[in-house]
């Protein structure tokens, strides 16, 4: 799905050659400022590298419309996002970013089931803390249904066993409905838990 060549960017990255394989769940390792989020932002164009080529579907990044592409390949950043609203207006605020129908109410509600936030509709979404804005946000990220994910540390707010549970209901889904999943984490027990393949960014 996606083709990295030569790339560098600053003295971040070198990168002679990648493939991330499509519906897999592909895991990004490495100590922290070793470039991890930097490379999940060139995935979907959020940052150009200074030399070398990528490509998503057999076509450079650079040749896809920004907004097509990023929502096709859909990133959720370490920082949740939350909106002033209520939880039913954040999670169909990424269906109208998406350019799709709102959902119903239905819907909403197994969004939350799906990553264990018992909340309801009505909430106003800045009562809730910071694991449960991750929670929300990651929520949002699934109802827009995008090809791939890009989540970057998605449960860093979470404890250990809440986190188990949200990652392995979020990638059990997405994996039911064919969806490419590359996650940068700091936990190498999660990696070798959920990863079909591991990149480990070193040096």
């Amino acid at each position: 799905m996606f083709q990295i060549k030569r790339l560098k960017y600053k003295q971040i990255l070198s990168i002679e050659e990648l493939e991330i394989e499509k519906n897999q769940v592909t895991c990004i390792i490495g100590q922290s400022g070793s470039g991890k989020t930097t490379l999940l932002k060139m995935l979907n164009h959020l940052l150009s590298p200074d030399e070398g080529e990528i490509y998503y579907k057999g076509r450079s990044v650079f040749e896809w419309d920004p907004i097509r592409l990023r929502r096709e390949v859909v990133m959720l950043s370490q920082q949740p996002i939350v909106f002033t609203g209520n939880i039913r207006e954040n999670l169909n605020i990424g269906r109208i970013f998406a350019e799709k129908k709102q959902c119903d109410d239905h819907y909403l509600i197994q969004a939350l089931k799906l990553v264990k936030l018992e909340k309801k509709l009505e909430e106003d979404a800045d009562s809730l803390s910071g694991g449960e804005k991750q929670r929300l946000s990651l929520a949002r990220v699934f109802l827009m249904e995008p090809d791939v994910f890009l989540l970057d540390e998605p449960t860093s707010a979470l404890d250990k066993g809440t986190e188990d549970e949200v990652m392995n209901s979020f990638l059990t889904e997405a994996s039911k409905k064919g969806k490419t999943v590359i996650m940068v984490t700091h936990s190498v027990e999660m990696a070798e838990t959920y990863a079909d393949k591991i990149i480990q960014i070193q040096k």
